[in-house]
C-alpha cells in the first residue's frame, strides 16, 4: 500500500512538473515571439512616422529562420524601396521644375526680343531706313527660329519618352553618314571661325539603324560643340570599328566639363551651368534626346571630358 501510495505521488509531482515546465517553456517562446513582433512593430511605426523617407534597419533577435524573420526581411526592404523611390520622385520633381523654369527663360528671351524689334519697326515705320527694317526683321527671325527649335524639340522628346516613335532599321555606311552631316555644318562652323574636320577609317563597316535618328544623334552632338568650343577651336568626328561595334565619336576642343556634372548631362530636366552657354536659347534637350535615340538602337553613349581639356561623346553601335 505504501509503495503504490509512493508511487501515485510520484506520478502526480511528475505530471504537475510536466505541466509547470510547459507553461513555462510556452511562455520563453511566447515572450521570444512578442519580442520580435514588437520589434518589428516599432519599426514599421519608426518607417511611418518618418514620412516613409527613412528606411529603419532591423536587427531581431535570435537566427531563426522562420516567418517572422522573413516578414521582417521583407519588410525591410520594402521599406528601402519606397524610401529610394520617393526620393527619385523628389528628384524628378526637382528637375522638372527647373527644367521648366529653363525653358520658360528660353521662350521668354526670344519672344521679347522679337516683341522689341517688332514695336520699333511699328512706331518709326516712317523713320527706319530700308535696310535697317531688314536688320531688325532678321533679328526677328532669328528668333523665331529659335522659339521654333525649342518647340520642336519638346515634342520630340515628348514622343521619345512615351514609345511613340520606333527605329526604321536599315544598313547603311554610317562613315557616308557622318560626312554629309560634317558638310552641312561646315559653312556655319566657318562663320563662327571654328576647324570642323571628319576622319572616318577606310574599312569602317556599314550598321543597322534608323538612318534619320542617327543624323539628328549627329547633328546633335555637333550642336553642342559647336555650343561651346571657343574661337580659333576644333571640333573631330570619327568614325571607327571597335569589333562587333561601330564607335561614333564626336570631341571638342572647348572647356570640358567638370566631373561632378558628367552624369547629369544626358538628363532631360539638366543643363551644364557654363558662360559660353548664355544667350544660346537652348534648354539642354539636344543630349535627352541624343541618347533616348541611342538606347532605342541598343546602344550606348559615353562622354569623357576634363576642366581645359575639352570634350568627347562616344556612341557605339551594332554593325550590319
Amino acid at each position: 500500500m505504501f509503495e503504490e501510495q509512493r508511487l501515485f505521488g510520484l506520478a502526480t509531482n511528475l505530471m504537475v512538473g510536466t505541466v509547470v515546465f510547459s507553461l513555462i517553456a510556452a511562455l520563453i517562446v511566447f515572450r521570444f515571439l512578442t519580442v520580435r513582433l514588437r520589434m518589428l512593430s516599432e519599426s514599421i511605426e519608426a518607417f511611418r512616422a518618418s514620412g516613409f523617407t527613412t528606411p529603419v534597419p532591423l536587427t531581431l533577435p535570435g537566427k531563426l529562420d522562420d516567418e517572422i524573420y522573413r516578414l521582417s526581411a521583407a519588410f525591410q526592404a520594402m521599406s528601402e524601396r519606397i524610401a529610394m523611390q520617393l526620393g527619385q520622385l523628389e528628384q524628378v520633381d526637382r528637375q522638372r521644375r527647373e527644367l521648366l523654369a529653363n525653358v520658360s527663360h528660353d521662350l521668354r528671351t526670344p519672344l521679347a526680343s522679337m516683341q522689341g524689334y517688332l514695336e520699333t519697326m511699328l512706331i518709326r515705320a516712317d523713320e527706319l531706313t530700308s535696310e535697317e527694317r531688314n536688320r531688325y526683321l532678321q533679328v526677328a527671325v532669328k528668333h523665331c527660329e529659335r522659339l521654333g527649335k525649342l518647340v520642336q524639340d519638346l515634342f520630340e522628346l515628348t514622343k521619345l519618352e512615351a514609345h511613340e516613335v520606333n527605329p526604321q532599321i536599315e544598313t547603311f555606311p554610317i562613315a557616308e553618314l557622318a560626312q554629309d552631316v560634317v558638310q552641312k555644318f561646315a559653312l556655319k562652323a566657318q562663320k563662327c571661325q571654328i576647324t570642323l574636320v571628319a576622319k572616318c577609317e577606310p574599312d569602317c563597316p556599314p550598321v543597322r539603324a534608323d538612318i534619320g535618328m542617327i543624323e539628328r544623334v549627329l547633328e546633335n552632338l555637333i550642336e553642342n560643340a559647336m555650343r561651346y568650343t571657343p574661337v580659333g577651336g576644333e571640333i573631330g568626328v570619327e568614325v571607327r570599328p571597335a569589333g562587333a561595334r561601330v564607335e561614333l565619336r564626336v570631341r571638342d576642343t572647348g572647356e570640358g566639363i567638370r566631373g561632378e556634372e558628367l552624369h547629369n548631362i544626358f538628363d532631360r530636366y539638366y543643363r551644364v551651368d557654363r558662360s559660353e552657354s548664355g544667350g544660346t536659347g537652348n534648354a539642354g534637350l539636344g543630349l535627352a534626346i541624343t541618347r533616348r535615340i541611342v538606347e532605342l538602337h541598343g546602344g550606348d553613349i559615353q562622354v569623357e571630358s576634363a576642366p581645359g581639356l575639352g570634350t568627347t561623346f562616344i556612341v557605339d553601335l551594332a554593325v550590319a
